[in-house]
């Protein structure tokens, strides 16, 4: 018989609200860039927190940070929970950080109760989730993986030409523990859903299937930049106008593939950028993304296609280069039948869900059983200062991620 171990609503909101501040923006949201000094903070702090729990923290060479308790049988790899820290630069209070914070939750009741699991257990901070200062995103986790190299991660450069092994050596947060020394024998990941399903089906937990495939490609379009009063609109090469029409074939090809594609613009740079000037050249970003990887690839075709059917008669040279692929994920059932027992014994409404958004989960499911769980977000809108969740969905979700560990916990036994 699971013990009924409860967390406690208030003291999990009131570590969301507290960490809140490392990077808190005056709208309400979070700045807290990976490898920053406001990422720091947070580290710091999160390393205090989980001594205090007895807990012994380890950090490899790309920051990945591990606090474990021991349990009963020493000789057992641990059963992680985790996300990320790190957030979007206008990002809100709970993508990542309820991952990370609702399993310092659960770590905290179990030493409440003097609860001895029969494995350790343990929660982990992954570098880099967001990739919205070093692309791609899930960067470390990918590297610990076996998808990415250390040296690939530590090349890594942000828009201002800062390196990721710079900036992680600036922090004082390179570990000495090569990336994937540290092995756990299964992960639970907790997580805002960062869309509107749950709430607008009023359900209180996603219990998660897997994560969708998702590739990221960079644009550089070259043209000349001219004078604007003085360059005729023939003899133009503008290099925004281009790119506008390439951004509209991007929409057009992911409503081709409805109701499941999603095709996105979210960066982009015009040079010189100025008033009087037809601009000479453009830097963009696309992400697609689908539940099967062969549409994905059609959508990739249609688009490397639109490039050269836009560009070209424009006089428009281009540069292109897929630099992310995350293939779909199906996510381990053992895992998902201890969320399902989690669920039902805390007695929560939920559905099945398949994550439209990417998480370390998905690279982590490549080397360990690993599953997720969603909880809702107010009007599905994350990646955003206004994003919101309630106390009593926060406690829901660390709740079923605690009843989910034990549940698995007990089949070690």
């Amino acid at each position: 018989m699971l013990p009924n171990l409860t967390i406690n609503p208030q003291r999990l909101w009131d570590s969301l609200m507290q960490t809140a501040q490392f990077g808190g923006t005056a709208k309400g949201g979070i700045k807290r860039l990976t490898l920053t000094a406001e990422d720091k903070q947070v580290r710091d702090w999160f390393v205090r927190e989980v001594e205090k729990l007895g807990c012994t923290v380890t950090i490899d060479e790309v920051g990945n940070m591990f606090a474990t308790r021991p349990g009963k049988n020493p000789n057992l790899s641990p059963i992680a929970m985790g996300s990320h820290l790190d957030t979007q630069p206008t990002g809100g209070k709970f993508d990542g950080n309820l991952g990370v914070l609702g399993a310092l939750e659960a770590m905290r009741t179990l030493n409440d109760m003097g609860y001895e699991t029969n494995a350790p257990i343990e929660i982990v901070d992954w570098t880099n989730e967001e990739g919205s200062r070093f692309a791609p995103a899930m960067l470390a986790s990918g590297v610990y993986a076996g998808v990415f190299t250390p040296e690939y991660a530590y090349a890594r450069e942000d828009r201002q030409g800062v390196k990721f092994l710079e900036a992680l050596d600036s922090i004082g947060y390179k570990g000495k523990d090569k990336v994937g020394a540290h092995k756990f024998q299964a992960m639970f990941e907790l997580h805002i859903e960062q869309g509107p399903i749950l709430e607008n089906e009023a359900k209180v937990i996603g219990v998660l299937q897997g994560v969708q495939g998702m590739r990221w490609y960079e644009v550089t379009v070259s043209g000349q930049d001219s004078h604007t009063g003085a360059t005729p609109m023939y003899l133009r090469k503008d290099a925004l106008l281009g790119t506008a029409r390439v951004i509209d074939r991007i929409d057009a090809i992911a409503k081709e593939h409805a109701p499941y594609a999603v095709g996105s613009v979210g960066l982009i740079e015009n040079r010189p950028n100025s008033r009087n000037v037809v601009p000479g050249e453009t830097f963009f970003t696309i992400d697609f993304r689908h539940p099967d990887d062969a549409v994905l690839q059609v959508m990739e075709d249609k688009f490397r296609a639109a490039l050269a059917d836009i560009l070209t008669p424009m006089r428009l040279s281009y540069d292109e280069k897929r630099i992310w692929d995350s293939p779909a994920v199906k996510f381990d059932p053992v895992l998902i039948d201890c969320v399902r027992k989690g669920v039902e014994k805390a007695g929560f409404s939920n559905r099945d869900m398949v994550s439209g958004a990417g998480h370390d989960a998905a690279y982590i499911a490549r080397v360990a059983p690993t599953t997720m769980i969603f909880v809702p977000c107010a009007g599905g809108i994350s990646h955003n200062e206004a994003e919101s969740t309630s106390l009593d969905e926060c406690a829901a979700g660390a709740q079923v991620l605690l009843n989910a560990v034990l549940e698995y916990d007990s089949r070690l036994g």
